[in-house]
């Protein structure tokens, strides 16, 4: 194994995500929409830090077969999570009928994303680009309907979401204990998974709550 701690804190993140896909996936929902783009977030994440963690521990010279299949494969798995950022904002703010037309918007972006990946480049830079922009829209989602709302559960899972920033920004300065040991992208996975659970914890009660948006008015 090339790189242990990032391969196993990677490995606990896609457990940890797959146990918040299934249970969300499991929970009683008042939208089920909702229920399902959390899911799938959750479970896109989760993918990610499976193949970028056997990336990371037995696949990182880059001519290698499983570097060629599982590193474009983890990045098509955060664009997955870019779309289910882009549909839960959307769930959250717009009627059912905006929220369907930015989803397929969204989906057609994935598309392109997936033939730049596939056929132009791997850089995780074109990673970050796609999902930042859905991050966002995300954060100001919930940000905005906690504003209106005062629903607790909208500012958990904005804490969580802002923490991800926090673990993104830890792993671009390099932020690590030990560059053999603990280096800086096994900091930003224990980091990730802390701002994941807050998320989680959000995204559980909103799509178990009934609450009112601009979904009435739009």
């Amino acid at each position: 194994m090339t790189e242990p701690d990032v391969t196993l804190t990677d490995y606990a993140l896609a457990i940890e995500c797959l146990i918040f896909a299934v249970i969300l996936y499991r929970n009683k929902s008042r939208s089920v929409r909702l229920r399902r783009w959390f899911t799938l977030l959750f479970a896109s994440i989760c993918a990610a830090s499976l193949f970028g963690g056997t990336v990371h521990g037995f696949f990182l010279e880059v001519d290698s077969l499983g570097h060629a299949i599982l590193w474009p494969a983890s990045l098509l798995a955060v664009g997955l999570t870019a779309l289910a950022a882009w549909a839960i904002g959307a769930e959250l703010l717009f009627s059912d009928r905006i929220s369907r037309l930015i989803a397929a918007v969204a989906f057609a972006g994935f598309l392109a994303y997936a033939v730049v990946v596939l056929f132009l480049t791997a850089s995780f830079r074109i990673a970050i680009l796609n999902y930042l922009p859905a991050a966002l829209f995300l954060l100001i989602a919930f940000l905005a309907v906690y504003r209106r709302e005062k629903n607790g559960s909208f500012l958990v899972a904005a804490c969580g979401l802002v923490l991800t920033f926090a673990a993104a920004i830890f792993q671009q300065f390099e932020l690590g204990i030990h560059r053999v040991y603990f280096n800086h992208n096994a900091v930003y996975h224990v980091v990730q998974a802390v701002a994941l659970f807050l998320l989680f914890l959000g995204g559980r009660r909103l799509v178990a709550t009934e609450f009112k948006t601009r979904r009435e008015s739009c």
